[in-house]
């Protein structure tokens, strides 16, 4: 890029434009793409972006791999007013199984209805139904194994509903010291107890 776009600031115009129609997060590497810019340019201009609306109504986040306009968390209760219906929770059967699905997909990869009913214990067609409907979760193809069983990951409006980066932002848990509380298992256990 010539020195004399980024000093005009028309890069910072182009990407303030971008990010203002963009429906989704874009990556550091699209914009570099789009704006025929470096992608030192576009961190140095984003940062100058990230200042210029430090403190205001909307602001520059780093979501789910990328950058997004936003309105800004002191605006929130306000703007969640305009936006969402009556109904903006999810249940306690439904957070449980977003997290199962959130944390094993960290973990372990993409997960199948039968391993989150495996841990939850009980059937959950129908929280997975409401997870899909709200697009926190999507399919993400098929085990290779007998009955190819449907896999589920989260998504990236899950990341930008919850303000991740990626699922590596998640809070660390010790399962091991969780599981006494729940009164589960772990597998030594059962091995100790045969």
């Amino acid at each position: 890029m010539q020195p004399e776009l980024i000093e005009t600031g028309a890069l910072q115009r182009a990407i303030e434009a971008l990010l203002f129609v963009a429906s989704e997060a874009l990556s550091i590497k699209q914009i570099a793409k789009l704006t025929k810019a470096s992608e030192v340019e576009v961190t140095q201009a984003i940062a100058r972006i990230q200042a210029d609306f430090a403190g205001r109504g909307i602001v520059l986040r780093e979501l789910a791999g990328g950058y997004r306009f936003a309105s800004a968390p002191e605006a929130r209760e306000v703007v969640e007013g305009y936006l969402l219906p009556p109904k903006t929770t999810l249940s306690a059967a439904a957070l449980e199984t977003l997290s199962i699905i959130a944390y094993q997909e960290r973990d372990e990869g993409p997960v199948t209805k039968a391993d989150i009913e495996a841990i939850r214990g009980v059937n959950s067609d129908s929280v997975i139904a409401t997870l899909l409907d709200r697009r926190f979760i999507e399919e993400s193809g098929r085990k290779d194994v007998a009955g190819r069983p449907i896999l589920y990951r989260t998504t990236s409006e899950f990341l930008e509903a919850f303000g991740l980066r990626s699922l590596d932002d998640l809070p660390q848990i010790d399962f091991n010291a969780v599981q006494p509380e729940l009164g589960l298992s772990t597998p030594n256990e059962n091995e100790k107890r045969s």
